[in-house]
């Protein structure tokens, strides 16, 4: 096992298209574990090693993560390559759950895209150090000097050049190291030749300039530094340790250049990568103990202690389920007995195995620190492992709610068992897809993150499954909610033979600020027994999950109980819930119940020329202007429009503008639907009911 100093466990996260795929190919191909490159969009008929599922390789995306390990210098380096696109953004939230470090990469002609913002706050989120790689220095426009900038003002990150660009665009050739005022050009057919020289003389003075902003900002972390500086004796080895210091404590941005796609500075980012990124033992990693009320406990990366780990993905293969782990303390071989904390199942591991990409390799041992993978463990995603004797939890994943739905309808029998098999998969491996019959329609619908999201998985059903499916129409997940405070006096009484029911409850409901739903109890004097309080609460519940105006779950509800009254024999659990359910739709019209839909945060970036096409088509959607940045030849408009009118807006985009625009979007908030539209959605949702 490789000792913990020498392991690395980083991510490459960024905006989509931005290369991460590619450079992580570069990065497989210089550490000798691939011995030819090939391309993302499978132009060569192969496809990118990372993009293992041939949707990916069609569509030339990422969809899952895909997890793969190098050795460069010494170093063992997990690498998790991350899909950028938003409606993937669960498998990117897994990831960093589990990395110590992560690369965020850009690209030198678009910046910082509202996917890099989205991305960073999942970074933040998650406390993980990050260095950054502008790539595509070679493209028309490239400006390393302006990606640079943008990170300082628009994600406030402290960033630094490590390097400087040996010229751009198709002069591009290579980059100045200004840790050791080397400038270093890669040659060969795949790039794989360092050549280290002297810098060019047209090249020296802005390197100093450069070199001494580098030092200024990393003299901040190390007094020995400071004082080398001083004296004019700074070494290289003093430099590296700073910058490793502010990037460990999230306080230093280290930016590096290149072109991953041009084989232009990989290697010195893996040098980067080795330097400054922490191992698992300088990263502050907390449990929750279970059985002391949820204290925090640290968790240490000693092998020698009890095993801790955490299953962080989940993949149904043909030979069972495989489930991808991090392990935090202790180290774990075949045969090692572990137990669940959540479902109290005890395991024993059958087979261990590393992974790249699909391929596997089976290992004998992994130990603190380790990415690694199980064979044939029955568990979700999410679960924490531990050696017996210990009850902790790691913190589970950050699990944004579904806001688009479909209907979909097997075409024949078979198709209907395999479906089954596809969605029970599909929901066990990804918690943002969600599948429920709807009790009135009998219809399957299945929920997801976005249009894309769903569309991938309808045709990973037809692929992996052969089970074909017809979709209906995308359904908006509307909310109801009210608006003024209302005052319920509600009596259930019904008399059978024998004892009967009896329930009063007098109160009122208001609207509530912030969350879904809130009950509290003001009554005095036990006029309803405290035994029947949590069965008001059930009921009022209850009724949230369906609204009268368009059938959708009601939210933002604070219910206060201040009165009622009991019958000693004939009040009872299930008469307090049916009183609960009947003063609420009492009252609920008088409330003045309105709709809101799901506000989308819009980002569309394009040339300037179709700057007026691009305003165009988000005001005829409803949409609302935020701001809009003209960047040279390129324009951002960021906007907030409702979801409902977001459908096959990329197909419109692209015809407006040529096929050179391309949005991202992401759920904001929910927001009041317009008087019209509201009409119009309960006239719908009546002839549905008719």
């Amino acid at each position: 096992m490789t000792t913990i100093d020498r392991m690395r466990n980083i991510g490459i996260s960024a905006h989509i298209d931005s290369g991460k795929t590619t450079l992580t190919e570069r990065i497989l191909f210089y550490c000798k574990k691939i011995h030819k490159t090939h391309e993302v969009k499978g132009k060569d008929g192969v496809g990118a090693t990372m993009d293992h599922m041939d949707l990916e390789r069609e569509r030339g995306i990422t969809i899952t993560s895909a997890a793969t390990y190098v050795s460069w210098a010494g170093h063992s380096v997990n690498i998790i390559d991350t899909p950028g696109h938003v409606d993937f953004t669960i498998e990117v939230e897994r990831s960093l759950r589990v990395l110590d470090g992560a690369i965020l990469v850009l690209c030198a002609v678009g910046g910082v895209q509202s996917q890099t913002i989205t991305v960073d706050r999942q970074l933040r989120r998650y406390n993980v150090p990050r260095i950054a790689f502008v790539n595509k220095c070679d493209r028309v426009g490239a400006n390393p000097f302006k990606v640079r900038d943008q990170l300082e003002e628009k994600l406030k990150h402290n960033a630094v050049l490590m390097q400087v660009p040996i010229g751009l665009e198709d002069g591009h050739r290579g980059v100045v190291d200004l840790v050791e005022m080397k400038a270093l050009t890669f040659e060969g057919p795949g790039g794989e030749n360092v050549r280290v020289g002297e810098i060019p003389e047209d090249l020296l003075a802005e390197a100093r300039k450069r070199r001494d902003e580098l030092l200024d900002a990393a003299s901040l972390f190390s007094d020995e530094l400071t004082v080398a500086i001083l004296e004019e004796k700074v070494t290289a080895g003093l430099i590296r340790e700073a910058v490793r210091r502010g990037t460990i404590a999230r306080k230093l941005t280290p930016v590096f250049l290149g072109s991953a796609y041009k084989n232009k500075g990989v290697q010195a980012l893996l040098d980067g990568i080795v330097a400054y990124l922490p191992h698992p033992g300088e990263v502050e990693n907390e449990a929750v103990d279970l059985e002391a009320g949820g204290t925090a406990v640290k968790l240490v990366t000693d092998p020698s202690l009890p095993a801790v780990l955490l299953a962080f993905k989940l993949e149904d293969g043909p030979f069972g389920q495989l489930t991808y782990i991090r392990i935090y303390q202790g180290h774990i071989e075949k045969g090692t007995e572990l137990w669940n904390t959540r479902s109290g199942q005890k395991i024993k591991i059958g087979r261990l195995v590393r992974m790249h990409a699909d391929d596997m390799e089976d290992i004998a041992e992994a130990g603190a620190g380790d990415i690694a993978a199980l064979f044939g463990v029955e568990c979700a995603s999410g679960d924490t492992f531990c050696a017996p004797g210990l009850n902790l939890a790691m913190t589970s994943i950050y699990v944004p709610e579904p806001v688009i739905s479909l209907a979909i309808k097997p075409v024949d029998q078979r198709s209907l068992d395999r479906l089954a098999k596809a969605l029970n998969r599909f929901a066990k491996e990804d918690p943002t897809f969600r599948t429920h019959v709807d009790p009135e329609s009998h219809e399957t619908i299945i929920q997801g993150m976005g249009e894309l999201h769903l569309d991938v998985y309808v045709e990973r059903m037809k692929r992996e499954y052969d089970a074909e499916v017809e979709t209906g129409a995308p359904q908006v997940a509307y909310r109801e909610s009210i608006t003024a405070r209302a005052e319920f006096d509600y009596v259930h009484k019904k008399q059978t033979g024998g004892a009967g029911q009896f329930g009063r409850v007098i109160g009122y409901i208001e609207p509530l600020a912030e969350g879904a739903f809130e009950f509290k109890n003001e009554i005095k004097g036990g006029r309803i027994p405290r035994d029947f309080i949590p069965s008001c609460e059930k009921g009022f519940r209850s009724v949230l999950k369906k609204g009268e105006l368009i059938g959708f779950p009601v939210i933002g509800v604070r219910v206060v109980l201040t009165d009622g009254a009991y019958h000693e024999v004939d009040s009872s659990d299930a008469a307090f819930q049916a009183a609960a359910v009947g003063a609420f739709r009492q009252v609920y019209r008088k409330a003045k119940p309105q709709i809101l839909e799901p506000i989308m945060k819009v980002s569309v970036e394009g040339p300037v020329d179709f700057a007026g096409n691009i305003f165009a088509t988000i005001n005829q959607r409803r949409g609302t202007i935020v701001s809009s940045v003209e960047d040279g030849t390129f324009t951002r408009v960021d906007a907030e429009v409702p979801l409902s009118e977001m459908f096959g807006y990329s197909t419109v985009l692209r015809s407006l503008t040529q096929g050179k625009a391309e949005f991202t979007m992401e759920f904001l908030r929910y927001g009041r639907v317009p008087a019209p539209v509201a009409e119009e959605l309960a006239k719908t949702a009546a002839a549905g009911k008719g």
